[in-house]
C-alpha cells in the first residue's frame, strides 16, 4: 500500500477541526497536557527565532551582494520597491475594511482564555534579542559579500543556514499542527473559537481579492513601461500562476515562469537573470498576506497601531524575507522575529499568524511568481533602451 503523505495545510486544517470539535468535551487533565506542550514549544520557538534570522538572512544577503552590475541593482530595487508598495497597499486596505469586519473582543494569550494552566513550564532564554540577530545577520551578510577571501566563514554561514532550515523542516513544521491543535482546543474551551474562525474567513476573502487587484495594478505599470498590453501579459503568465498554486514553491515554478516570461516577449538574457533572482527576493504576495493578517490580529485584540509602526515593520520585513525561498512556510518563519520585536506579537499570536499564512500559502506564492514576469518586462525595456 502506498503511504498517503498529507501536506502542511491539510494537517493544520485537521488540527483546527479537532481542536474545535474536542475543546468542549475533553477533560481538564488532557487539556492541561496540551497546554504544557504548547508552553514548552513556544519557549523553543522563541529560542530559535534569533537563530533562524542569523542562519537564513546571512547567506541570503551574502549571495545577493556577491552579484554585480546595473541589472542586479535595477532588479533588486524593483523587487524591494514592489514588495514595499504591496505592504503599504495591504495596510491601507486593511485599515479601511477590517474595522467594519472585526470587533475587538479577545486577547489571544492563553492565560486570558481559560483558567486552566500547564502542569509545568520550562524557560528557554534566547541567545540574543531579535534586533541583535537582525543587525548581526546584516553585518555578516554584507561583510561576506564584499570580502575577497573568507570562503571558510562563508561555508560556515551556509552550513549553519542549512542546519536552521533542517530544524524548521524536521522539528518546527512537524510539531506545528499539534501546537495549533492546543491553541484551538484552549480557545474552544473558552468559547471564543467560532469568532476567531469567522474572522479568519473574512480575512482570507479580503486578501484573495487584494492579490488579484495587486497583480492587475502591477501589470498595468509594467505594460505602460514596456509598451505592451497588460491584460495580454497577465494572461500569458497564468500558467505560472496555476503552477505555483500546485507547487507552493517559487523555486519549483521557475521553469514555467521563465518560459512564460519569454513568451511574453522578454529577452532570454534578461529573463534568465531576473526570474531566478526574483524568485528569491520578490515577495509582494507574501507581504500582502503577512501585513493584512498582522493588522487583523491586532484589531481582534484591540491593540493600538498606526501607519508609522507598520511602515517600519514593512521595510524590515521586505529585507528579512529574502531568506524565505526554498523553505516551507519560509516567509512567515522569517517574519516571526520582526512580528515579535516591532509589533509585540506573543507566541500565541505568532501561531495564529502561521495558521492564516499557510491557509493562503499557495495564493501568495502564485502572486509572487506572476509578479516576477511584470518586473522582468520592466528590466527588459530599461536595459535595451540604454
Amino acid at each position: 500500500m502506498k503511504k498517503i503523505k498529507l501536506g502542511l495545510l491539510p494537517r493544520i486544517i485537521i488540527a483546527i477541526a479537532l481542536g474545535v470539535a474536542l475543546g468542549g468535551v475533553m477533560p481538564d487533565w488532557s487539556v492541561r497536557t496540551f497546554l504544557t506542550f504548547n508552553s514548552v514549544f513556544s519557549q523553543l520557538l522563541g529560542f530559535l527565532i534569533p537563530l533562524i534570522i542569523v542562519g537564513m538572512v546571512t547567506p541570503a544577503i551574502a549571495d545577493i551582494g556577491r552579484g554585480a552590475g546595473r541589472m542586479l541593482l535595477l532588479t533588486v530595487a524593483l523587487a524591494y520597491g514592489s514588495t514595499i508598495v504591496a505592504g503599504v497597499a495591504a495596510y491601507l486596505t486593511g485599515a479601511i475594511t477590517f474595522p467594519h469586519l472585526i470587533d475587538a473582543r479577545i486577547a489571544l494569550d492563553a492565560a486570558e482564555t481559560t483558567k486552566l494552566a500547564p502542569y509545568f513550564t520550562i524557560e528557554i532564554a534566547p541567545l540574543m534579542s531579535v534586533m541583535t540577530a537582525l543587525v548581526l545577520a546584516f553585518m555578516l551578510g554584507l561583510g561576506l559579500a564584499y570580502m575577497k577571501s573568507g570562503d571558510t566563514l562563508r561555508g560556515v554561514a551556509k552550513e549553519f543556514g542549512d542546519l536552521v532550515t533542517m530544524t524548521i523542516e524536521s522539528v518546527i513544521i512537524p510539531l506545528l499542527p499539534l501546537y495549533i491543535f492546543g491553541i484551538f482546543l484552549d480557545m474552544t474551551a473558552a468559547g471564543e473559537v467560532m469568532y476567531v474562525i469567522s474572522v479568519f474567513i473574512k480575512i482570507i476573502g479580503v486578501i484573495f481579492v487584494l492579490h488579484i487587484v495587486w497583480l492587475i495594478l502591477l501589470y498595468a505599470v509594467s505594460g505602460a513601461v514596456s509598451h505592451r498590453n497588460p491584460f495580454r501579459m497577465l494572461s500569458t503568465m497564468l500558467p505560472a500562476y496555476f503552477t505555483a498554486l500546485g507547487t507552493q514553491s517559487s523555486a519549483a515554478t521557475i521553469p514555467v515562469t521563465l518560459a512564460q516570461s519569454r513568451r511574453m516577449g522578454v529577452s532570454d538574457e534578461v529573463s534568465g537573470f531576473v526570474i531566478p533572482l526574483c524568485a528569491t527576493i520578490h515577495m509582494s504576495g507574501s507581504m500582502l498576506k503577512i501585513v493584512a493578517c498582522a493588522l487583523a490580529l491586532m484589531l481582534m485584540q484591540g491593540i493600538d497601531y498606526d501607519f508609522g509602526m507598520f511602515f517600519g515593520f514593512i521595510c524590515m520585513l521586505a529585507i528579512t524575507m529574502v531568506a524565505a525561498a526554498g523553505v516551507p512556510g519560509g516567509a512567515i518563519m522569517a517574519a516571526l522575529g520582526v512580528l515579535a520585536s516591532m509589533l509585540g506579537f506573543t507566541a500565541e499570536d505568532q501561531v495564529l499568524m502561521i495558521s492564516l499564512y499557510i491557509a493562503m500559502d499557495s495564493f501568495g506564492t502564485a502572486c509572487n511568481v506572476t509578479g516576477d514576469g511584470a518586473l522582468a518586462a520592466i528590466v527588459d525595456r530599461v536595459k535595451w533602451n540604454k
